[in-house]
């Protein structure tokens, strides 16, 4: 299979140093293209969509902010705090804009399980479908996100 430039230069601009110190691809050792084929399936296969679950990310990000970094009930069992690390962060594939440095803790109160994303991770899900490499501090595991949230 012939390698995508613009994938290439993106991939680049996923290493450590680059946009961040400590990178998007964690020691993950597949492609940045194996990475996308391999959590698209993944999500496809739960009859979901990238879409679908970062709308979801982004409701539970916006209900959570109203707590001012105190945990909010949403739904009756997702507990979700949001607290601001101050700072923007760019996208690695290279879309204008920057994204607010906060962090979402979402706990799911029936099974005890927690889930973390950025507003960056939101955006790269829905418009990438890219939930980082292995490894990677910030990686959200596709059927973990899913499960925690309840999606179906």
């Amino acid at each position: 299979m012939k390698k995508d430039p613009r994938l290439e230069a993106v991939e680049k601009q996923m290493r450590p140093g680059e946009i961040s110190s400590i990178g998007f691809l964690g020691n993950d050792e597949r492609s940045l293209a194996e990475i996308l084929l391999d959590d698209g399936h993944t999500v496809t296969s739960l009859y979901l969509d990238h879409q679908t679950i970062a709308n979801r990310m982004q409701e539970l990000t916006d209900k959570g902010r109203e707590g001012f970094g105190n945990p909010v009930l949403v739904d009756d069992f997702l507990e979700v705090t949001v607290e601001d690390s101050r700072g923007t962060i760019a996208c690695p594939f290279m879309h204008m804009g920057m994204y607010p440095k906060e962090n979402v803790r979402v706990v799911n109160k029936k099974t005890g399980e927690e889930i973390r994303w950025t507003a960056l991770n939101i955006h790269m899900i829905k418009e990438h479908g890219f939930y980082e490499g292995k490894g990677s501090p910030f990686r959200i595991e596709p059927l973990d996100l899913i499960r925690v949230l309840e999606l179906t």
